[in-house]
């Protein structure tokens, strides 16, 4: 089927999508045109190529620079107590090829990703003085399946790996784990389509929420293979129990709290093959006991007729997400400001990794996003933090995955896993300050 691949009819491949382009798909009340199926949907990958002297861009008054290189595959990030970062590097999933057009699309997908191997390990960097030049680095913990979310609750570190989450005894100060972890759950891992566990903490420390995505686009698989799927769980850290409070979220990527009110919220990523301008990913308050619609309905109550059976009772029950991200954006970070935010203008919000879209014709996403918030909801429609990811020539020189604001020290960590980078973004002042030489004696 690959070797066959440039064979197809370029039609199959570049189509428009059969949707208008001019429609407004962020914010609480996108525009969403009607379905348009194909037999494979519009496909467009931004090749690979190196920054070289390149970095990505920022807003006047700010500047970035890479924190680490050369790592293997880094997704998301924690910020321990002294100020330690530690960053989750594995790729997973072990999901066969359903349809031939799952295997035009893996082929596609592969062409934007890395030929480094996932390090299934967290890796520590020590920037003491605050600088950006770590003075150390160290594999935190090694061996480990796929590693993705992280939390830390007094000394006990939590990993969210592909088929467990995982607990770790912490020492402050410790540069490296070496006694092994404990079991505090399985995680659903049969098939694993979407192998991505994110992980946050409740506020007051006594549970933790476990984003597990769906097995399939929109039920093809089967729905036995969905028990467990497209769901949150809340998991008692005492015991290990589990339950979902939220179900019928496709793929709720990264997990977060808002400081300002400690409520959780979630980016999700939508189903696709209903053309390039649907379906919006979203960034969503999780609410106990909400049903987001997947895969009957998309955005509240817009049913999916590709489901069967299909299921009115259930798209009745579908509520609308919070805010819209764009379709296709694959938003796959989410942190928030706290503690007076990054600088004034932006104080109250939400940083958004969106990796960048395979799937329609003008590439979508490839950037961090800034969502305002105002009294603990989205409040006006986003704006552009990082770019510069798709260079002049319309080449990837990275893909933006998990985002973690330190308000310790005013800076936005964002894990690129194409150039398997940490960048660290601060006010110019800051930077300036930490990079003037220091006086000796």
């Amino acid at each position: 089927m690959i070797r066959a691949l440039p064979l197809l009819p370029l039609a199959l491949l570049a189509g428009c999508g059969g949707q208008p382009t001019d429609v407004r798909q962020t914010g609480p009340d996108p525009q969403l045109p009607a379905q348009h199926q194909t037999l494979v949907p519009p496909m467009k990958i931004a090749r690979p190529e190196a920054w070289g002297d390149a970095r990505p861009t920022v807003p006047a008054g700010f500047q970035i620079t890479a924190l680490a290189t050369d790592l293997k595959v880094p997704r998301q990030m924690l910020v321990l107590p002294n100020g330690d970062l530690l960053v989750a590097e594995g790729k997973g999933g072990h999901a066969p090829k359903l349809r031939p057009k799952d295997v035009i699309a893996g082929y596609i997908k592969s062409l934007g990703t890395t030929s480094v191997k996932g390090g299934d390990r967290i890796t520590l960097l020590r920037d003491a003085d605050g600088d950006g030049r770590p003075e150390v680095r160290t594999t935190f913990i090694d061996k480990l399946d796929a590693p993705y979310g992280l939390a830390l609750i007094g000394n006990e570190l939590f990993v969210a790996e592909q088929g467990a989450l995982t607990r770790f005894a912490y020492t402050p100060g410790a540069t490296r784990i070496a006694t092994p972890g404990w079991q505090v759950t399985k995680l659903p891992s049969r098939i694993n389509h979407h192998w991505t566990k994110s992980l946050a903490a409740s506020a007051d420390g006594t549970k933790l929420y476990v984003g597990i995505g769906s097995n399939s686009n929109v039920g093809e698989r089967g729905l036995e293979v969905e028990e467990d799927r497209a769901v949150v769980w809340e998991v008692d850290r005492a015991t290990g129990a589990h339950r979902a409070i939220a179900t019928g979220i496709r793929n709720p990527t990264a997990l977060a709290i808002d400081p300002a009110t400690n409520a959780l919220w979630s980016v999700v990523n939508e189903r696709d093959e209903l053309g390039a301008r649907l379906v919006p990913d979203y960034l969503t308050q999780v609410r106990d006991g909400a049903f987001y619609g997947w895969p009957y309905s998309y955005w509240g109550r817009n049913v999916d007729p590709r489901v069967h059976p299909q299921r009115p009772d259930m798209v009745a029950r579908a509520l609308v997400p919070d805010y819209a991200l764009g379709s296709h954006v694959a938003a796959l970070g989410l942190s928030f400001a706290s503690n007076g935010g990054i600088a004034p203008q932006y104080g109250e919000g939400a940083f958004v990794g969106e990796h960048g879209s395979w799937n329609r014709q003008d590439l979508a996403g490839y950037k961090v996003t800034w969502v305002p918030f105002a009294r603990g909801r989205p409040a006006g429609q986003p704006r552009d933090f990082v770019t510069g990811f798709i260079g002049p020539d319309g080449k990837a020189r990275g893909r933006p995955v998990g985002v973690l604001f330190d308000p310790r020290r005013k800076a936005l960590y964002v894990a690129d896993d194409l150039s398997n980078t940490v960048w660290r973004v601060t006010p110019a002042a800051t930077t300036a300050a930490a990079e003037r030489p220091r006086p000796r004696g």
